[in-house]
């Protein structure tokens, strides 16, 4: 049960492939005859068949065929008989490879499939290749190079032009799959299987649509943790946002989210095909994540100031050798060479001085990666620099990319670079813009580790009293909040607030004023008017009670006048907001289709749309986050020491954000938020005026509040509520808690400390460790469709000086995997062997079932070594049944529904 669900699509071991006629009036026939020049041209390792649906004598021999997958090059009438008998015959996978098929079509052909417990590829697909199975299923051209990496593609002519360019730059790949519209088989599903395949190092991706953001984020996310993933998306449109009432609604578009999403989800957008291909020559060399700092080693000054300068314009930093690296390398390079900013070895440069520089600043902990430039010069060879680098030892350690200008002269060179695997560009803007790709990883992958609880650590916020006041909102059939309404949903979760009160009467509204201290300022309160300054709405700095009385009268008049159909409550009266030098801020939520809530942040105050300063996160986020979030602004710049004025109080700032970030998790019904102004100075924040919408909408109802399902984000918080402590024989105690990415060395650790026993029982596998991408694959998951519990106890040791040292250990481990169906669940189980016996693995077992209930699946399942009799005695005891397994007798299949 290890193996993946969609293995029988992706690695077969047996094909039956389904073509029409050659005088097929549905013009079919070319794909049937591409499809078998294809497996002529390329043996596949397994067994294959050809079968015709209308060809006489063919249902007579089906019940001699079985095959794991259908290929069907069929017209469209024909497809759904072809999609039954695959069913019939056993296939557990099928290929539709069409063009053209409307929706309606394409989910009667999936309802056919999963009725025959069919995994469904297309229609509207050219298929997919795996090469190092010698199998093409496609009909996007010859059989590609085999390689590490792999393409995942939306657009047939997308797929067919990548593979042309990779033959002619030497690029391999270990799959091309071609997704198109109405597919059964998705991209988060394609992603799930390369995440768990050895032979695929990194990936592209091609996307012009997202059905299901959770999906998405979750096989992204688990992907890119365990291999670099480039995606290019097409379709850069603003938001569906209807409603478009918010400062930030007008602003933040559906591209901006993506990118958002992307960052967090641990991969990196590029914005081109060519910066695709760029990608795709990197990631094929295999180079990991790394940071920004680029060191340019050239023999030319022009080629390595552009390069200077695309650094900077990218958000780079140019790489400097340290001033011991230079001492050592200056004496072995030309007398003209300059290494106070560039690595200029002049027009002198030999292949030597080339290899010395790579070789210094590959070597300086001050340089992340190498760009090498050469241009021609009288006398200078090309080809031997080329070779120069080569023959650097591999693997380096640090990326390296060469840009040999010009092109005849230089072509033997660049045979060279592609030879060895080394990228190389014809431009010094594309080498950069490579790197930046390669850098990109680095940034993100801190955000792909952050598994923020919905609930941070602060004092509890009121959630009740906030769903209450929700609801007594949608009750009057409203949904956008006035200002008392909102700022007393920000004071439920502990955002600070200006005190603010309601006047109904130009009395109330000086008295009010005179209590709270001037200077005051008024503000018109009605939930139908959304920009208060729009209808001359708000006054600020009122000095006295008269002035307070008088400015409501005429505000009340004003507003009358311009806004005759509004419903005005009164007018709110706050104190003002006395910062000499506070600096005024914007935090906002918005939703997104279909990725859902989304955190902004920016630069606030009445020019908030003209400075368009807007920054995004999807939520949760934790302090890392926010920070992280802050710095993405351009008001950052303002928020240290500025122009006399004292650093803010970043801290404040950022439990604004945990708490906006509280409240898009628990609130499902929020929809819109502006917080604007906030002033920030170096006493704290304090939030001035707020506007809230909310909708009682299928998402929100979906989303509920059972068990915490947080239905309604894109990327699952971690389930702190599965949280426990138990005892353990003797006294002590140890906390069951589900996994975090920062666990994955202490699950190493228990791996490699398990007996070769207990290690085959749970792998069944003589391995000592886990290798890297299953590591990652365990300790970063999606707690919506999988779940891990760890065991850990806390050993205690004392120095020599008598210093009691702790430390935590993962002594066990309980998973399950959700099965396509959704409706069943795969577990496992392991145990240290020095804490068998102490009821540690019942523990586990009964918490991962709670968990599963908790998640509204029905069964749970495994597979059980027969020659593991204690945990089968376990499974028994908590009443799994125990049959054969018909596939391995070596297997048990125990099964608990629940």
């Amino acid at each position: 049960m290890d193996k993946h669900f969609l293995t029988p699509l992706f690695a077969p071991a047996s094909i039956v492939a389904f073509v029409g006629h050659t005088d097929d009036p549905g013009g079919h026939a070319p794909a049937g005859r591409t499809l078998r020049e294809a497996f002529r041209a390329d043996r596949f390792d397994g067994t294959l068949r050809f079968l015709d649906v209308r060809t006489k004598g063919t249902l007579e021999e089906l019940s001699q065929t079985h095959a794991d997958l259908a290929l069907i090059a069929l017209a469209p009438r024909d497809v759904a008989a072809a999609l039954e008998i695959a069913g019939r015959i056993g296939c557990s996978a099928a290929v539709v490879m069409s063009s053209g098929i409307g929706a309606d079509q394409a989910d009667q052909w999936r309802k056919i499939a999963r009725r025959e417990g069919v995994h469904l590829l297309g229609p509207n697909s050219l298929g997919f290749q795996r090469p190092l199975l010698h199998l093409n299923a496609s009909v996007a051209g010859p059989l590609a190079k085999a390689g590490p990496l792999a393409l995942v593609s939306q657009s047939g002519a997308l797929t067919a032009s990548m593979l042309d360019w990779a033959r002619q730059n030497g690029v391999g790949f270990s799959s091309v799959v071609s997704l198109g519209p109405h597919t059964s088989v998705d991209i988060p599903q394609v992603l799930d299987f390369l995440a768990n395949d050895q032979a695929t190092h990194s990936i592209i991706v091609y996307l012009e649509g997202i059905a299901d953001a959770r999906r998405f984020m979750s096989a992204l996310r688990s992907a890119s943790h365990a291999k670099p993933v480039v995606v290019l998306k097409a379709g850069r449109k603003p938001a569906g946002n209807e409603a478009a009432q918010t400062h930030s609604a007008a602003i933040v578009g559906s591209d901006d989210v993506f990118d958002a999403a992307l960052r967090r989800a641990g991969a990196v957008r590029v914005r081109s095909f060519v910066e695709l291909f760029s990608a795709a020559k990197c990631l094929a060399s295999r180079y990991r994540p790394v940071g920004k700092r680029l060191a340019v080693v050239t023999n030319g000054g022009g080629p390595g100031v552009l390069a200077a300068d695309w650094i900077n314009e990218i958000g780079l930093d140019l790489g400097k050798l340290s001033a011991p690296a230079q001492r050592l390398l200056q004496p072995t390079l030309a007398p003209l060479a300059s290494l106070a900013d560039l690595i200029d070895l002049s027009e002198d440069a030999t292949p030597a001085h080339y290899r010395a520089a790579i070789d210094a600043a590959s070597a300086d902990s001050q340089v992340d990666g190498v760009l090498a430039i050469f241009s021609p010069k009288a006398g200078a060879d090309a080809a031997a620099t080329a070779k120069a680098l080569a023959d650097i030892p591999r693997p380096m350690n640090k990326p390296l990319l060469s840009c040999w200008m010009g092109d005849s002269s230089v072509g033997k060179a660049r045979t060279v670079l592609a030879d060895a695997t080394i990228p190389s560009f014809r431009t010094p803007e594309a080498a950069v813009g490579a790197f930046g790709n390669i850098a990109a990883f680095y940034q993100n992958q801190q955000l792909l580790q952050q598994t923020p609880p919905p609930l941070s650590e602060m004092a509890k916020p009121d959630i009740e009293g906030a769903r209450l006041l929700i609801e007594s909102v949608l009750a009057e059939r409203r949904r956008v909040l006035t200002e008392m309404e909102s700022k007393s949903l920000l004071s439920s979760f502990h955002i600070p607030i200006t005190r603010t009160l309601l006047a109904r009467s130009a009395n109330e509204a000086m008295m009010i004023a005179t209590q709270l201290g001037f200077p005051v300022a008024l503000k018109i309160d009605s939930p139908d008017i959304p920009h208060k300054s729009d209808v001359e709405g708000v006054a600020l700095n009122v000095l006295n009670g008269t002035s307070a009385r008088d400015t409501y009268i005429e505000m009340m008049e004003r507003v009358t006048r311009l806004a005759p159909e509004a419903r005005i409550n009164g007018v709110t009266v706050q104190k003002m907001v006395r910062a000499r030098r506070g600096r005024e801020i914007y935090v906002g939520m918005v939703t997104d289709q279909p990725f859902g809530p989304v955190i902004v942040f920016g630069a606030g105050g009445t020019m908030i749309e003209l400075l368009n300063d807007r920054a995004m996160e999807l939520p949760p986020l934790n302090q890392f986050l926010a920070r992280r979030l802050i710095e993405r602004s351009r008001v950052a710049e303002t928020l240290g020491e500025w122009r006399g004025a004292n650093a803010v109080d970043m801290e404040a700032l950022e439990h604004v954000l945990l708490r906006v970030s509280e409240m898009v998790c628990e609130l499902p019904e929020l929809r819109e938020m502006d917080i604007n102004p906030i002033i920030v100075d170096e006493s704290g924040a304090i939030s001035v005026d707020a506007r809230i919408v909310v909708d009682s909408s299928t998402q929100a109802v979906a989303a509920g509040h059972v068990g915490n399902g947080y239905q309604h984000l894109a990327i699952m918080p971690y389930p702190a509520r599965y949280r426990r402590e138990w005892p353990l024989p003797g006294g002590s105690t140890y906390i069951v808690r589900p996994v975090h990415p920062n666990d994955a060395q202490m699950l190493q650790a228990l791996v490699q400390g398990l007996s070769p026993e207990s290690r085959w029982f749970r792998f069944v596998s003589r391995f000592h460790e886990l290798p890297p991408s299953m590591l990652s694959r365990f300790t970063l998951i999606d707690y919506d469709r999988e779940m891990a519990l760890v065991a850990v106890v806390l050993d205690r040791s004392i120095t020599p000086d008598g210093t009691v040292l702790e430390s935590e250990r993962i002594v066990g481990v309980s998973r399950y995997i959700t099965n396509p169906d959704q409706t069943s669940c795969e577990f496992s189980l392991v145990v240290a062997d020095e804490f068998s016996g102490k009821g540690i693995g019942s523990r586990l077992m009964e918490s991962i079932i709670d968990v599963a209930r908790d998640k509204g699946l029905a069964e749970i399942d495994g597979l059980v070594l027969a020659n593991n009799p204690d945990m089968l005695k376990l499974v028994r005891r908590l009443g799994f049944s125990v049959k054969p397994f018909p596939e391995d007798p070596d297997f048990r299949l125990v099964t608990y529904m629940l």
